[in-house]
Formats: structure tokens, sequence, C-alpha cells
């Protein structure tokens, strides 16, 4: 007996779905979906490259059938990220119902235009399997910036748009790239950046148009805006905000700032009553009970209704196994609604392609003039190049069932309940570039790790100029698993690709990066990094790295455009500091590149991982080492470029308002003079880093000779240029000083050291007054805050050294940690703050006495004028910055220039001292990396790039940044661990506290925590007997 013939079966019916449910999109090559019967209606639908297309359906037909049509049309196989949206009788954007009729939601279809967008953002791009797919996405971002909606800084909308026009128009060529901008608008103030996308464009020689869209798609998902759709909002307070949902979960924004983030696994319910959205939390046991609901006020009922069906979606598409199933009608009454989401979810994407063989489909790209091989695996010999032979790799885990064990349905009133998830990582944590464990995995259908790219920087236009990382596992319809081939024995060998099959390198995994920071609490747990300590002592070299270059291009290209192109800057200084600090910063931007490619080699799971081939960094420092000995040259020009910047500002007092200008400038977040000490003060890094490679290697350790030939070169050029780094620092402090100080001009002269700065409280007929004191080789100045509008320090007198003589007083006047100060010409009573800070300051005054004894005559007056003591009136009520000011991380960086926040005001404020050998290890504890941070009362952790120098922490997004957007000053800080009932429950948690400002910071490992801890502490405790006693004895 014959079977008949069955017919071809669609995509929902090999997913088991009943025909009644939801809408998958249809194969390459099959039928339009079947039409009731009925009147057939003409629907325009606007495609993403702007063409329009009409559809015809039937007056009954679902929204499905016309979504159908639309992705048919497009041969899309993986439509489900896509959704059709149009403008209501409301003038409200609303998405096209799938299993609603379409004629009863478009009402007047003539005078409608649907428009087919993107309408489910992945957290990465490599998920998407299909290149028709990665296109229709980059057409996605490109519409996004021309309208607005994706906010992100210069560099990375430059980069963006270049990627654009390699794919449109393909190589760099001057007169056509230049007529194409002029023609073409990409972003609202296009003509601003002009220059930079140019420069970023030429970069992309042998680009293909799918290579551009993979990168571009790189770029645009770590960006905070990414996806983000507003949705306007007030809190109970009446603040104006912006609700949006995201596959994380959903997002609160003040402006384009995110300032909130509820993850899926921490919202119980959403739901929401006339025009208040709510959102319900699980139950926290250590917040109050009134803490569990967040209320928001949209602007009406139906705005809720819009934003609460998209979460709905969002939830179901990222977060279950299956479409949700109809609830069973009820008999009587109604109550909530019937709203469900319609079509494959995210995982049910993943299973069919896993389980069939997806066909590469040619299309057209309807705005790029570049002839390109549509549909199949982008292959151009520049792009295969950039892939080392031995970035092969294994699939080392499989995807835990149990992540995915999550279902909801929609019930009761108009509310979503939300599965529970495991609670076991981080979370709440905005998206931010980062190539460290820290970072949470990007998706549960994903297995690997995440590195950290830097295609941000427009000096990165290839894969082979970003940090490649451990690559994560995507498998592909094609039976790869990024790039190593998978049949049923296993995986197979790099080099044996089954027949008929070719390697894309878009899949490749040093290509297939992920800076995208997955909030899944879950996703932690199953992050497989190297532990070894090796491994995060080379992390430490690749993170301070990335920042010491940020701080070179402050003097390469920012102090260059700023202030040398004006003509009352000298040429011949501008031509010295241009000679000897380019070559450095050209020399380091090659060293990173070599540093993020053995970091991505090191990460990775390849076989020459395996062999422990690239388990090393020796050989790249010991490389570099000997290379940077060929710069010695210029670096011992580097005090000359500060001595004739410093001559230059001194005779003209233009030049000076120029300097002083740009260190206004946020991208000038310290002192320019510390930006000009950088090169040496990092050969200084470079030998403690290999020191600590060379303490934890054995003898036997293949790495262990590189690095002890290197930490011998490395430590000759230290000693070499010891007594030039020396004298720099000094005459850069002094530099420093004399602009915190006013009444005082011949600071900077030879011979003079600097020793001490720090409160006191001098002792006068009105009692104890606080006095800022600095302490020099020849004599002690004090002074207290003025009132000027650069918050200066004015000079009250001066003791010289030469014959003075010390006693303690205590007992004497009663005032405790008091001494007394016998120069020859007046005496001084002075109060400590505590005891310690008392041994401090006598034990260096009397170093400093020993000195001035031992030269051959007193030293000159310090100031033009002696200033009597008592005519300076008291300052106190005249201060315009209190501490909570200076405490607070958002406003520190925002006042009047930074002068207000240098160190000698953090003295001032905190009541405490800093000696020239504390500046000397602040020198060499500089740290920056990933850190999650936490508020003492906020319930997330936010991650963010933390820099850690000149006594502070400065905040950035991630480390492409060109400022800081806050910092914190850590001078009178302590830095502990939580205890337990602050219920931080997390590892590698330190707690930074001073008075009533509490801040705890998250690390990602043993290694990085103890590190932390380490530098922060130097800082935050002066320095003491275990610090070394003179400053020669740091080198």
């Amino acid at each position: 007996m014959v079977e008949p013939a069955e017919g071809p079966s669609t995509a929902g019916q090999r997913l088991g779905a009943p025909e009644s449910f939801g809408v998958s999109t249809l194969e390459p090559g099959l039928r339009p979906p079947a039409q009731p019967p009925g009147r057939l209606v003409s629907i325009r639908v606007q495609m993403l490259d702007d063409t329009q297309e009409v559809f015809q359906i039937s007056q009954r037909s679902p929204g499905k059938v016309l979504f159908d049509l639309v992705c048919v049309h497009l041969n899309l196989t993986e439509g489900d990220y896509f959704g059709l949206e149009y403008q209501d009788q409301r003038k409200m954007m609303v998405w096209l119902d799938l299993l609603k009729p379409t004629l009863k939601q478009i009402r007047r279809p003539k005078n409608t235009i649907l428009r087919f967008v993107v309408k489910f953002f992945p957290p990465d791009h490599t998920q998407l399997l299909e290149e028709l797919t990665r296109y229709l996405f980059a057409l996605q971002i490109k519409r996004d910036l021309a309208c607005g909606n994706l906010i992100c800084n210069d560099t990375s909308a430059a980069l963006m748009v270049s990627h654009i026009i390699q794919s449109e128009i393909g190589d760099f060529d001057e007169t056509q790239s230049w007529q194409h901008l002029l023609h073409n608008k990409y972003l609202p103030d296009q003509d601003a950046i002009r220059d930079k996308i140019t420069d970023c464009h030429r970069k992309h020689v042998g680009q293909t148009p799918a290579e551009s869209d993979y990168q571009l798609l790189e770029i645009a998902r770590r960006l905070e805006m990414y996806g983000v759709r507003l949705h306007p909002a007030k809190d109970r307070d009446g603040t104006k905000l912006s609700l949006s949902v995201a596959h994380t979960g959903v997002l609160v924004f003040q402006g384009y700032t995110k300032i909130n983030a509820f993850n899926w696994s921490k919202i119980r319910k959403l739901s929401f009553k006339r025009k208040r959205f709510l959102i319900k939390l699980r139950a926290d046991p250590t917040q109050n009970a009134h803490h569990d609901t967040l209320e928001f006020a949209m602007a009406s009922r139906d705005c809720c209704k819009i934003f609460w069906k998209i979460c709905v979606e969002y939830h179901a598409f990222f977060r279950l196994f299956e479409e949700p199933k109809p609830k069973p009608k009820p008999i009587l009454f109604t109550r909530g609604s019937s709203f469900r989401f319609s079509g494959r979810t995210q995982k049910q994407i993943f299973d069919y392609v896993k389980d069939s063989e997806v066909k590469k489909v040619p299309f057209e790209r309807k705005h790029s003039k570049v002839l390109s091989h549509s549909g199949m695996s982008p292959h151009s010999s520049s792009f295969r190049s950039q892939v080392p032979k031995e970035s092969a790799m294994s699939v080392a885990d499989q995807p835990d069932s149990a992540r995915l064990a999550l279902r909801a349905e929609c019930n009761g009133s108009e509310e979503l309940p939300l599965v529970t998830a495991p609670a076991n990582g981080f979370q709440d944590t905005p998206a931010a570039s980062g190539s460290d464990p820290i970072q949470s995995r990007r998706n549960h259908h994903i297995i690997g790790s995440a590195p950290d790219p830097h295609l941000l920087n427009p000096g990165s236009p290839g894969s082979d100029d970003s940090p490649l990382g451990s690559p994560h596992v995507v498998v592909n319809g094609n039976g790869s698993a990024n790039g190593q081939w998978v049949d049923d024995a296993g995986v197979l060998g790099p080099g044996q690709i089954p027949e008929g099959q070719q390697l894309s390198p878009l899949t490749s995994p040093l290509l297939t990066e992920a800076g995208y920071v997955r909030n899944e609490d879950e996703d932690e747990a199953r992050r497989k990094y190297p532990t070894d300590k090796a491994y995060f002592i080379a992390k430490e070299l690749l993170t301070t790295e990335r920042t010491y270059l940020k701080d070179l291009q402050v003097v390469t290209e920012s102090f260059q455009s700023s202030v040398g192109k004006d003509e009352a800057f000298p040429d011949s200084v501008q031509n010295l500091i241009s000679a000897n600090y380019d070559p450095v910063h050209k020399f380091h931007q090659g060293f990173l590149k070599e540093v993020e490619q053995r970091l991505a080699q090191w990460e990775g799971r390849s076989n020459a991982h395996i062999k422990g081939d690239y388990q090393r960094i020796g050989d790249v420092l010991l490389k570099n080492i000997q290379g940077l000995r060929q710069l010695t040259v210029h670096l011992q020009k580097h005090s000359e470029c500060l001595v004739e910047l410093e001559r230059a500002c001194k005779s003209s007092r233009k030049v000076e308002t120029l300097c002083r200008d740009f260190e206004q400038q946020r991208v000038c977040y310290l002192p320019f003079n510390i930006f000009l000490l950088r090169p040496l003060h990092r050969l200084l890094h470079y030998k403690l880093i290999l020191e600590r490679l060379c303490k934890h290697y054995p003898p036997t350790h293949e790495d262990f000779r590189d690095c002890r030939a290197a930490l011998a070169d490395i430590s000759e050029m230290v000693l070499q240029l010891q007594g030039c780094m020396m004298k720099m620092e000094n005459f850069q402090k002094l530099l420093e000083l004399k602009k915190d100080l006013t009444g005082i001009d011949n600071l900077a002269i030879r011979g003079r050291e600097f020793i001490r700065l720090g409160c006191l409280s001098k002792l006068s007929g009105k009692g104890l007054q606080q006095r800022m004191f600095f302490l020099f080789s020849d004599s002690l100045v004090y002074t207290s805050r003025g009132t000027t509008p650069a918050n200066q320090f004015k000079v009250h007198g001066q003791l010289p050294l030469y014959g003075m003589t010390i006693r303690e007083s205590e007992e004497e006047w009663g005032v405790p940690h008091s001494f007394t100060l016998f120069g020859q010409r007046q005496s001084v009573v002075v109060a400590a703050s505590c005891a310690s800070e008392m041994e401090r300051w006598v034990e260096d005054i009397k170093m400093a006495i020993d000195l001035a004894e031992q030269s051959s005559s007193p030293t000159s007056d310090l100031l033009f004028t002696s200033l009597p003591d008592n005519k300076l009136l008291e300052d106190g009520a005249g201060e315009q910055e209190s501490e909570e000011e200076l405490c607070g991380s958002r406003t520190s960086l925002e006042r009047q220039g930074h002068r207000g926040n240098t160190t000698v005001h953090v003295c001032w404020h905190r009541n405490t001292s800093v000696s020239m050998v504390d500046f000397s290890v602040a020198v060499e504890n500089q740290l920056s990396g990933n850190l999650l941070r936490k508020f003492k009362n906020s319930n997330g952790w936010q991650k963010l790039w933390v820099v850690f120098t000149n006594f502070s922490l400065f905040f950035y997004k991630s480390h492409q940044d060109d400022y800081p957007l806050a910092s914190l000053p850590l001078l009178g800080y302590s830095v502990t661990v939580p205890s337990e009932s602050e219920n931080i429950h997390k590892d590698y948690v330190f707690k930074l506290h001073f008075k009533s400002h509490v801040y705890y910071f998250r690390s990602e490992s043993e290694y990085t925590f103890e590190r932390w801890m380490e530098v922060i502490r130097s800082a935050t405790c002066s320095s003491s007997q275990s610090l070394p006693s003179t400053r020669k004895d740091l080198y």
C-alpha cells in the first residue's frame, strides 16, 4: 500500500507546533502561506533598505500571514528577530499583533505604511547565522544612527559610519569617499566628524561588505543605547525618566544614561493599572517590604499597555523554551489580557538551525556598489589572513539544560509573572567592554567566554587590532562550532573539514569577540578562564598598557591639536614634544596589539593553549623591552620637554593661559605635567610586573628565562634614567604646588626639594586654626585656603629650616599631638590630628633640618615680601567646597576645572598629609581594569572601567572612553573587606569607607582583588615606617 506523498512541512510543523500557534518564518523557496477566503486588500510595507513593497492579503487573515509574506519575499530564515510596526489612529507606534486580524488593527490600510524593522536585539550578533540577517541588522543600525536614536561618542559614530561606507562603495578613495559623504546623511551632525570618518575608512582596505556588516554590529552591540527604544515615564517623585526593555530585563534611563536595570531573574511580575506601570520584584530579606514594588507613571493607559506588551514578548523570546500556549477561554468572565507572545523563541531558532541545514541564499545589497557574493561565507584574503592557524577551537562545555527551564504564562489581571533563575553571578551591569572574567556570559545558548575588543578605537580598523580573547562557540546550522567541525564522533581537528563545507571567517574564534555583558546570574558560573596567576599578571600588563596609551594620546594628540595650533605657542617647544613623544606613542601602539593578541590566545581553548605555547608573556615583554631600549634617547629628552614648556609659560602669559585652559578640558584629568612623566613611570611598572612574574615562575618554567632577561634589561634602563626621573618628579611637584599657592613666585628653584604637605592646626591668640603646611628642603611654609576663583591657598609666612629646632609641647600647651618649631626669627606651635600624623611630621621636619644644616648657607626666602601671620582673616566662612562635594564621585570632575580637586585640597578637607615618598609610591601603584561598583543602599552592581592614579579612582564606562565620568579621591578613606552583617554575598569584594560614604567594589579574581587592595591601601594609608624612608630606596 502506497502512502500518500506528504507536502513540504513548514518550520513550525518541524518544531512540533500546532498550526494555530504563532508565526514561523518560512524557508526560502516555499510557497506563501495559505490565506482565508475573502476580499484581497493591498498593504504597503517599507523595508529596511527604504524600498516599499505591496502585499495582497485577505481581509480576514491574521497578522502572521502578512509577516510570513514579507519573510518569503526576503528569503529570510531568521525572521523571528523582526517585526512590523505602524502608527495607529492615536499617532502611537505599535507592533502588528500576529494573532489578530490585520484589518482589525489597521483601520485605514490605504493610508498606512507598515515598517519592517528589527524587534528583538540579541546580545551578540554572532547568534545571527545568516549573512542576510546580519545585513538587515546593519541596515537597522544605519537607520538608528541617521535618526539620532543610537547615541554614542564621536569616535564610535565615525567608526560605524566608516564601516557602512566601506560596505557601500568599497575601499577608500579620497574623492569618491568625500563625495559620498556629501550626498548621504548618516549622522545628524555628520559634518563635524567628517575627517574622522574618512580617517577610519582608509583603514578598511580589502574589507568585504559582509565583513563590514560584522564589524558594524560588533561595535554597535557594545553601546548603551543599542536596541533601546525609550518609553517616557516618571517616578514617584515626578522625575522624568524613560523605560526600555532588553534581553536582560527592564532598563531605566534618565536622558540617555542608564541609571538602573532590573534583571528578569529579579522581577516577579510586570503589570499596569491605568497609567501606572508596576514592576514587582522578588522579596529581598535585606530590604523593606515597600521596596518590593516599583511604580512608574506613563502618559496614558495605552502607553502602559504598549510597553507591557513588548516586555512580555522580550521575556518570552529570550527566556522561554518555546512559545507560550494560549489560555483556555473562560466560560463566564474574562479577567486580564489574553495577549501572549507569538512566534519562535530564540531557543527554538537555535534548535531549528542546529537540527537542519540552512541554505545560503544570494541577496542584493541595494545601496552597495561593491561586487559581493552575498549569501556565501565572505572569504577575502585580507580577512582570512587575520585569523591565526592556532585559532581552531574545541567544544568544551554544553549548555546547562536547567538554564533553559523557564516558562511563563500570562494570567490574572494584565500582568506578567516571571520565572526564577539561579542567583549566582554578576547582574545589573551595564554593557561595557572588558576582556576579563568579571563580565557575565552573553547568552545561555553560547558556550565559552567573552573577551573585550578594541574596535571602538579608530586606530583598530581590523580584527587583528582587537584584543582578541577567549571565543564563544556558536553551533551553526552547517554543523560547525566556531571553526571546528562536529560529527557524531565528536570534534574534528582544525584541518579536518567535511567535504563540501567551508570555514567561514565570520565564525572564526578570533573574530567572534564578545565584549557584551550578559546580566544573567547563572552565566558566570560556567565561564572558563585561565586560573594561573601568571595570566592575571599578564592581564594587568594589558589593562595598564591601555590606560598608558590613552595618557600618551593626551600629549601626542589632544595637547598638540588644542595648544599646538595656536600661533602664540612656540614652534620649538611643539617640535620638541612631538619629536620625543610621537615615537614612544607609536611604539606602544604596536606593543599593545601584541599583548592583546597573546592574551587572546592564552584565554582560548585551541591546541596551542593545550600545549602551553601561548601561556606565557615573557617573550613578548623581552622583545618589546629590547625595542624600547632604542627609544632611550627620546626618554632622556622628556625632562628637557618639561623644562622648555615651563620656560615658555613663564615668558608668555598667552602660552600659560593656553596650557591652563587645556588642563580644564575633561581629557586632561590630571595636571598636564604628570602626563609628560608617564613614559618614565611606565618603566617602573614593567619592572614590577616582571619581578612578580619571576617570583611566581619556578626556574624550570619555559617563560622564566625570558622574564628574567627582560627584567635585567628594564632594570638597566631604570637605573640609567633614575636620576633624571627623580629630578623630574620633584620639579613637576614644585610646578604643581606653585599653581595651588598664591603670594609665592620663585618656588621651583635649583636645589629645592619637596618633602611633605598637609593639614596642621596652628596655635594663635584666637586658638587653634587650620592651616595647610608645605615642607621643603630649606623652609616650612604655612597657608590657609583662600577665596580666589581657582581655590588657591594664600601664604601666611615661612620658617627657614636652617637653625630650626623642634620640641614636643603637648604638656606645655595642653593641646593633644602638639609640637613647637623654634626658628631663628619666630616660633610656631602646631598640632596634628593624631599621634601617627604628628610622628610623620616630626620625622620629616627633622630630616629636612638636617638637609638644611648640610647646605653651605641659609636659603633665600620663598616670598617676595614677608607676610605677617596675623594680617589674614579667617577664611572658613568663605569656603565654597565642602567635604560632601569632594566625596561625591559624580561632582568631583564637574566643578570649575580640576584645581578644586587637587591633592592639596583633598588633604585640606580630609585633614591629612602626604609626602614625596607617598607620591613616589603612588607612581608605582597605578592600576586599571574592570570593577563592579555598588553603593551602600543600591541593589545592583554597575560595571565600570576604573583607573587608580594620583591617590584617586577615576571611573569610565569602558577603556575606550577619552575622559572619566567621575572620580573619587581616596586620601583618608579606609579599605576593608565587608562584614557578614552587610550581606554582600559575593567573592573578591572590598569596601571603601569614609565617614558616611561607603562604596563596594568587586574584582574578577583573587589576584586582582589583592592587587586592588594593595594599591588602594598605599593611597588611603599615608607613609609610615613600613614605607621606604627615602625616595632613593624606592628604586
